[in-house]
């Protein structure tokens, strides 16, 4: 099946189920008993691929971006309060492991309903919840960029603006930017895994050294910046928490050390702590540049509503 639309969706999906079961725990309980098949989530009594927050609020923007045409914050944030309250784009019929960053947004988004001012700001905004839920914004404005529709600058403006619903803070919103041209990369660059990593942090790192104002927050998504280095790094050096640049890291680590949509799931949902999230934002990647078909087929199986969430992708591959 080659629409990366549904590539990358069930990408994320797939991982964010896979990790669900072991959240929190810490590596070395992982070390001693590893995750390698899709388990039901006992911690919020969840069958076996039933998927997070991460995907719920994925899919509140892409049927966002399917339904309207464009990208549209209120009705994304409308769509947020649907998951929230309603219990809209979940699994199984009941919202849970909401983050508070998110929950606070959309609450305040509740009560005077601005998206302007809806996001939180400041250094406690850099927590993973906005990058978690980024692969359809990035992947609707990848494909405008690529046709020549939308210009880069605009792209981006719109990515941080649909981080800073929650996130708004510049770290975080750069997260997501980044993840942004490593997502066109694994769409329409050419060579390998790794050269495609190189090539769309070098065009993320590029675009935003062009603002000097930038430079300070990109320094810290510095040890990113030469994969074939950073790959090598031991694991524990590599933090896997909610920070939005452990996150990140951890999941272009995971990518970057192994050959398959399996393998690289497995080592970023075992590096423990926020495995469902790192997992996702690993996933996605992988499963864009793996292919669907290469996504192990017990694990897509077993993924709730997974016909559902193909038929929206294949709505958005139809326009």
């Amino acid at each position: 099946m080659n629409n990366y639309w549904i590539n990358g969706m069930i990408g994320v999906a797939v991982a964010d189920a896979f990790g669900s079961p072991v959240q929190f725990m810490n590596r070395e309980s992982l070390k001693k008993n590893p995750l390698t098949e899709m388990k039901e989530c006992e911690i919020y009594e969840k069958p076996a691929g039933a998927w997070t927050d991460d995907t719920s609020m994925a899919l509140c923007i892409l049927d966002s971006l399917r339904l309207v045409g464009r990208m549209n914050a209120v009705d994304i944030m409308e769509r947020f309060s649907k998951w929230l309250y309603e219990n809209d784009y979940t699994p199984t019929g009941e919202a849970f492991d909401e983050g508070n960053t998110c929950v606070s947004a959309i609450e305040r988004y509740h009560r005077n309903h601005d998206v302007d001012t809806c996001g939180r700001t400041g250094e406690h905004a850099n927590g993973n919840g906005s990058l978690m839920r980024t692969m359809p914004i990035c992947i609707y404005y990848v494909e405008k960029t690529h046709e020549g529709s939308v210009t880069v600058d605009e792209a981006i403006a719109d990515i941080h603006n649909v981080s800073a619903l929650t996130h708004n803070h510049l770290r975080a919103c750069m997260a997501c930017g980044l993840y942004f041209f490593m997502v066109r990369e694994m769409i329409f660059g050419e060579g390998s895994l790794q050269e495609r990593l190189q090539k769309g942090i070098d065009c993320g790192f590029a675009y935003y050294e062009m603002n000097i104002a930038n430079r300070v927050e990109l320094s810290r998504y510095g040890r990113i910046r030469d994969i074939s280095a950073f790959r090598l790094l031991p694991e524990e050096q590599i933090r896997s928490s909610g920070y939005v640049v452990d996150t990140l890291e951890a999941a272009v680590w995971s990518l970057a050390r192994t050959e398959s949509y399996r393998d690289c799931v497995i080592c970023a949902v075992n590096l423990g702590d926020d495995t469902d999230t790192v997992g996702a934002v690993a996933g996605g990647l992988a499963g864009l540049y793996y292919g669907y078909d290469a996504l192990p087929a017990d694990w897509r199986e077993k993924l709730l509503k997974r016909e559902w969430i193909e038929e929206m992708c294949r709505d958005m591959a139809k326009r």
